[in-house]
């Protein structure tokens, strides 16, 4: 079991650090100050191999346990990049960048990682090899595949890898993990439609795509409500229609943007197929011309069931059972990760965050009483799957 009294020991130091990276904010890849911090940190702690410009703006460290007899390389993953929203807290350490904050915890993330690395640089209490990875752009800009392309998994030998996100609502010292899909592949529709224009007075002198759209987005909720098994999930959300700006002119084009989520390949294949076989149809009977792209985002967070289970054991062996809810329903949210679980078995955990305001919040705030229980988990998780040599 992990030593508490060196975690609580360190617990200072990462609140620091991660006060610090809540100050300074940095969207997407663009993540060069806290990127340097991470990789400073690994390097002063003692951390075997500290690589950065993974995936542009990616950082890894490689810890060696006292032992390699077993060959185990196991990944941790912590996210560092922020979101473009404007902070609205009086809190002393608050955002110092306008329009940039922490809304989703990411800071917490990379300190609880950082805390790990610190702490199994010092102890080694283990058989095997720990990789840490600290991602950037989770926010819409796929940074763990470009840290997958950029040959993360092979030139490390991750074996298996967990990532773990904070929940606001869940109580601190709780966990959930769930097996199979845990959240939703998110992928993007957009509809250019094209009749012909003219006065509004007229309309039958012209071929209206207004009509046609509207249409469209009503015979589009037929997908989820009568293709897909209802036992399944589709959700298809058409979020955006442009569309003319006078009031006496019946426009040209119409434009939909939409948002797809499903749990399932298999549901995700319906959903492309579906939406272009409707929009096919639609627009046929109304003359239309178009062009219906159907986007590929992040794919389904799907937790293997034996690293799933680990991660209850886990669990339940440094904090006690009844500490992690293993009937938790997935969410039709999306997350990055799931190109790491496609490419190696693993697991995602949420990690109670307390009463605090929702992800993606301007009140939002990660609370830094969490660090010591994530830290706590990402060690026994290493000393447990990598049990050392007496």
């Amino acid at each position: 079991m992990p030593k508490t009294e060196l975690i609580a020991a360190i617990h200072p130091e990462l609140t620091a650090i991660r006060r610090d990276l809540h100050r300074h904010p940095e969207l997407m890849y663009d993540v060069h100050r806290t990127a340097g911090v991470v990789a400073q940190k690994l390097t002063e702690w003692g951390v075997d191999e500290v690589v950065a410009g993974i995936g542009k703006t990616g950082v890894v460290g490689v810890i060696k346990g006292r032992n390699q007899g077993s060959g185990k390389v196991i990944a941790m993953r912590a996210d560092m990049d922020a979101l473009p929203i404007h902070e609205e807290t009086n809190l002393e350490h608050r955002s110092t960048v306008p329009g940039k904050m922490h809304a989703c915890g990411h800071d917490g993330h990379t300190a609880m990682l950082l805390g790990a690395a610190k702490y199994l640089a010092e102890t080694r209490d283990f058989d095997g090899t720990a990789v840490v990875i600290f991602q950037p752009a989770e926010e819409g800009g796929a940074g763990a595949k470009a840290m997958i392309d950029d040959g993360l998994m092979t030139r490390f030998g991750i074996q298996e890898v967990y990532g773990m996100h904070n929940k606001p609502g869940l109580p601190i010292g709780q966990f959930d993990v769930r097996k199979g899909p845990t959240m939703a592949a998110a992928d993007r529709i957009h509809i250019k439609i094209e009749g012909k224009g003219g006065h509004a007075a007229a309309p039958h002198r012209v071929n209206d795509p207004i009509v046609a759209a509207c249409q469209l987005v009503t015979a589009l909720q037929t997908i989820s409500s009568r293709n897909a098994d209802p036992l399944d999930s589709i959700v298809v959300s058409v979020t955006a229609m442009n569309a003319g700006e006078a009031f006496n002119v019946i426009p040209q084009t119409v434009e939909l943007k939409g948002s797809v989520r499903t749990l399932t390949p298999q549901m995700r294949e319906l959903a492309e197929k579906r939406i272009k076989e409707v929009t096919a149809g639609i627009m046929g009977a109304f003359g239309m011309s178009f062009v219906c792209d159907y986007l590929h985002g992040y794919p389904v967070t799907f937790n293997h069931a034996e690293q799933a289970e680990f991660a209850v054991s886990t669990i339940e062996a440094a904090f006690g059972a009844g500490k992690v809810d293993t009937t938790v329903p997935p969410t039709m949210g999306s997350e990055d990760f799931s190109y790491m679980l496609e490419e190696r078995p693993g697991a995602f955990i949420n990690i109670g965050n307390g009463d605090s305001a929702g992800l993606h919040h301007p009140a939002y705030e990660f609370n830094d009483e969490v660090i010591p229980v994530g830290v706590t988990y990402w060690a026994n998780l290493v000393e447990t799957a990598m049990p050392a040599k007496a």
